[in-house]
């Protein structure tokens, strides 16, 4: 879940800081509910993960235009149930196949022009439900998931405070206004560092040092490129947050972007590997 303090993409002047103490206290409140259900596990971590996809799916379905998004949110809500409880019962291919089919039912309920967009609402959100739960039931899944969180937040914090102190040129204008090469840079590396203190530490120092750094590199650059994805995506409907559920930090696409694209990352990674378990195959080389 990224976006804890801030994003550094942001129309203020880098020297503005008036709402920190609200984001503060909504970053806190989003930490503790995602540390909760991590150490809960079990139905609660996947009630977690399915409520946080489809805020992210009204929200998605809501920049399309708001005829019909009752009825493309409800019909994604349903097919993000089904894979969520399939992902546990089952496995995460049967969770994959709920929710293609009802994104392709969703594509048809939007207009034409929309439907891919309507269509790829759902997919994506459909990653928040099954992605986490196939990570978290694995074994060390739990440290798979912490140490997602680790390099999610950390490198999103760190790109927030590095590219104020830093400043300098700016990562890609177009798209994100407030990102600076100095900013990603100093979140790319803190995140790689704090993934690794988290795996060294999970797998009480048993991980494959080197090899999981350099990981955690690619799934801090696949976290800061989800952020970028997501402001390309509000650029596109012409919108600056996906809406304003979350007190001084926008919508939950807004927080949840990074963690979506780093997530998929480390998921598919582990599944390559061919180990028993997915999330180990992040740590053990």
């Amino acid at each position: 879940m990224s976006g804890l303090v801030s994003k550094q993409d942001s129309s203020e002047k880098p020297a503005k800081f008036g709402d920190l103490g609200v984001r503060l206290i909504s970053a806190a409140i989003l930490v503790a509910l995602a540390v909760g259900a991590l150490y809960a596990g079990g139905a609660l971590f996947a009630a977690f993960w399915l409520i946080t996809a489809c805020a992210v799916n009204w929200e998605w379905q809501g920049l399309l235009g708001e005829s019909g998004r009752v009825l493309r949110a409800a019909a994604g809500g349903v097919g993000l149930a089904l894979a969520a409880s399939l992902a546990q019962i089952s496995s995460a291919e049967a969770g994959f196949a709920a929710v293609l089919v009802f994104a392709l039912f969703v594509a048809l309920a939007a207009s034409k022009s929309m439907r891919l967009w309507a269509l790829g609402g759902v997919l994506y959100s459909g990653m928040l439900v099954v992605v986490p739960i196939l990570l978290r039931d694995s074994e060390m899944g739990a440290v798979a998931i912490a140490w997602l969180f680790a390099i999610v937040w950390g490198s999103d914090v760190f790109a927030y405070f590095g590219g104020r102190f830093f400043s300098g040129p700016k990562l890609w204008p177009r798209v994100s206004a407030g990102k600076t090469w100095s900013g990603t840079i100093t979140g790319l590396l803190a995140g790689a560092l704090l993934g690794l203190a988290t795996a060294e530490i999970g797998t009480k120092g048993q991980a494959s040092g080197m090899a999981v750094f350099f990981i955690s590199v690619v799934t801090s650059a696949a976290s800061q490129l989800g952020d970028l994805a997501e402001s390309a995506i509000k650029r596109r409907f012409g919108v600056k947050d996906s809406s304003r559920l979350i007190p001084g930090h926008g919508g939950v696409m807004d927080r949840i972007d990074g963690f979506i694209f780093a997530a998929a990352f480390a998921a598919a990674l582990g599944a390559v590997r061919g180990l028993p378990s997915v999330a180990a195959g992040l740590f053990f080389w």
